[in-house]
């Protein structure tokens, strides 16, 4: 498998962006799939890789915007993860969403692309309000499923993977991966595209030592709750009232297919 893969290109949202993955060197994010590259690039040396993901993208614009720049490279391999943000609005039709992401990946096969599809997080670990729309996100996941099989695409399920359920994995607004939760989704992408690799997704998080229980967890949780509305949630309704997007202004962070150059800060 990854004899056949020189170059690889990465479409989607911020998480494939990589929020909250922050760079050594503070410039940027990293970011599950500038691991995954380097784990290609251990295999395949003069692996090319461009990453054209930018947050805060619904699935129309990643096809609409970032598809057809990727078909242009003429990559060995394509990731795509969208669909997120679409989750987030009231009206969304699932399904209508699985008929999209199906042209897409159809469009990339046509093109003569390898296919990496990511499913959905399950929402109802760790944290309550994005259990509101886990019934949204196992329809379109199994949409994506479908489409999986249908295409024979490797799929990353993201959504059977546990370690992903631990409060550990993401970030205090409750959206993001944390850097180890991207590491491990790395490792479990390359498990996916056969790629060997040195560490174990599946290793248990570290036994942290706190210990609440009673009236002092639930108050803890709740100030959590409190301080992620006032931080997170207001300002993340306050943009969607205004018509304003995360994306607005923002450009890929590696828009074009080149050799990686990887240093003490990450991937240049």
């Amino acid at each position: 498998m990854t004899s056949q893969i020189t170059s690889f290109v990465a479409l989607g949202d911020s998480f494939t962006e990589g929020l909250d993955d922050a760079r050594d060197d503070q410039q940027g994010f990293r970011g599950w799939a500038d691991r995954l590259a380097e784990h290609l690039a251990a295999d395949q040396p003069g692996l090319r890789y461009a990453n054209l993901a930018v947050r805060g993208k619904l699935l129309r614009h990643v096809v609409e915007e970032q598809l057809p720049q990727a078909i242009a490279m003429s990559p060995d391999l394509v990731s795509i993860a969208a669909g997120g943000n679409d989750m987030l609005h009231l009206r969304i039709d699932p399904d209508e969403l699985g008929r999209a992401f199906d042209e897409a990946v159809r469009t990339l096969l046509m093109a003569g692309c390898q296919v990496l599809m990511f499913t959905g997080f399950d929402p109802r670990f760790p944290f309550p309000v994005l259990r509101l729309i886990r019934g949204k996100i196992s329809i379109y996941n199994m949409h994506l499923r479908a489409i999986a099989d249908r295409h024979h695409c490797h799929t990353v399920d993201l959504w059977s993977m546990r370690v992903l359920r631990d409060k550990r994995a993401w970030s205090a607004d409750r959206l993001h991966l944390t850097p180890d939760a991207h590491r491990r989704v790395a490792l479990r992408a390359a498990e996916v595209l056969g790629v060997p690799v040195a560490e174990d997704w599946r290793e248990p998080w570290p036994d942290d030592g706190v210990v609440l229980s009673g009236t002092r967890a639930w108050l803890t949780a709740r100030n959590t709750d409190l301080r992620w509305a006032r931080e997170h949630a207001a300002p993340w309704v306050g943009r969607q009232l205004r018509g304003v997007s995360t994306a607005d202004g923002k450009q890929p962070k590696r828009p074009e297919l080149a050799p990686l150059r990887i240093t003490g800060h990450g991937l240049r």
